[in-house]
């Protein structure tokens, strides 16, 4: 036998044996932490494909806004010295407009944004920006009370109309009232608000006190006299500033007419000057609250009262009522005569006459009864 066939034989050799029967290892797949991180991967792909997507839509769309005029009723404030940006932000905040930046954006291209007043509004929510700043420019949807102080106005007649035009009560009014060092009182006034509360319109914004608009009417009051330059001025009359408003506010019930203002104060200062009593019948109706007529009766003028000018000579000691400029400037400004005595022949029209002597004024009086016995009751 050949060596060949042995060595086939014996299956030796590294030549053709007998074929081997191991099988090959099967490729392994990708790992478990592969297969999390490619899906990872592919999260984050489409979410930066869908956040790339809204900015462009957002960009060609605008900031988000809602549309029409919103719904429900909301009280907004709108800060003093709030700007485009801030307003947005407060409208943003309580819902009443989708987005800040989409009222700023309006606001930057809409001259009307500049005339927003600080203040509270009745909004809506949900408005969009075009309809919230509508809202804002239409002075009807500013929430505040009104109160129009009258020239001649007295402390409690006062206390009733700030009721009416506004939220304070009237127990609040008197409570602050009865604490007069927190009114901003000049010292002149000696605690006493009457004379210092000055007649104009006032708005009321919401939260509001007493005491607040109580200091708003004395501080006006401050700021006219000081215009007037009262101090300086009632000098050269030899009187004070608090006499000036006490004169003035008895011009506001002796005339009617802006033209006898200046005549009236006159008299007043000629009777004075005399030592005359002056004989006002507005002072002693300011005692006993007499109401409805110009008139007193005998025991009005025998009231012992300092401001009753029937028993004392000289001035009240204080204004009878809250004076206007007007009558503030016809007190310092008196016109020139030596009439001591006046009275009005027509109570409708405030036809005034002007005397220097008893006689005339007599006769006066005379014409103001006839007029009265052909007058409506209601008038005399």
């Amino acid at each position: 036998m050949s060596h060949s066939r042995i060595d086939m034989l014996s299956g030796g050799g590294s030549g053709s044996g007998r074929p081997r029967t191991g099988h090959r290892r099967a490729p392994r797949g990708p790992s478990p932490f592969r297969r999390l991180f490619r899906l990872l991967m592919l999260v984050l792909v489409v979410v930066a494909i869908v956040f790339a997507f809204m900015k462009v839509r957002d960009l060609l769309a605008g900031p988000a806004d809602y549309v029409g005029q919103g719904k429900g009723k909301i009280v907004v404030e709108i800060p003093a010295g709030a700007a485009g940006q801030q307003i947005a932000s407060v409208l943003a905040s309580k819902d009443v407009v989708k987005s800040a930046e989409a009222f700023y954006q309006l606001s930057l291209n809409d001259d009307r944004a500049q005339s927003i007043q600080p203040g509270f509004y009745q909004l809506r929510k949900q408005m969009s920006s075009k309809a919230a700043l509508d809202a804002l420019v239409d002075r009807k949807n500013r929430v505040e009370g009104k109160v129009t102080v009258p020239e001649g106005a007295r402390v409690g007649q006062i206390v009733t109309l700030i009721t009416k035009g506004s939220d304070i009560k009237e127990e609040d009014l008197t409570a602050a009232l009865k604490k007069p060092k927190s009114l901003g009182l000049p010292a002149v006034a000696k605690l006493n608000p009457e004379g210092y509360l000055f007649p104009a319109t006032y708005v009321v914004e919401p939260g509001t006190s007493a005491t607040d608009l109580l200091r708003q009417m004395v501080a006006k009051t401050v700021d006219v006299t000081k215009r007037l330059d009262i101090n300086t001025r009632a000098g050269k009359l030899g009187l004070t500033g608090e006499e000036v408003l006490t004169v003035a506010s008895i011009l506001e019930y002796e005339a009617k007419k802006d033209s006898d203002y200046p005549k009236v104060a006159r008299v007043l200062y000629n009777r004075i000057k005399a030592g005359q009593a002056l004989q006002l019948d507005s002072t002693v109706s300011y005692v006993s609250k007499r109401k409805g007529d110009v008139f007193t009766t005998a025991a009005e003028r025998a009231d012992p009262s300092e401001y009753n000018t029937y028993k004392h000579t000289g001035l009240p000691p204080g204004p009878i009522g809250s004076p206007g400029e007007k009558t503030i400037e016809a007190a310092l400004n008196p016109a020139k005569g030596d009439w001591t005595y006046f009275v009005a022949v027509n109570l409708e029209t405030g036809e005034t006459v002007f005397s220097d002597n008893i006689q005339d004024h007599n006769r006066a009086v005379a014409k103001l009864q006839e007029y009265c016995r052909s007058a409506d009751d209601s008038i005399c």
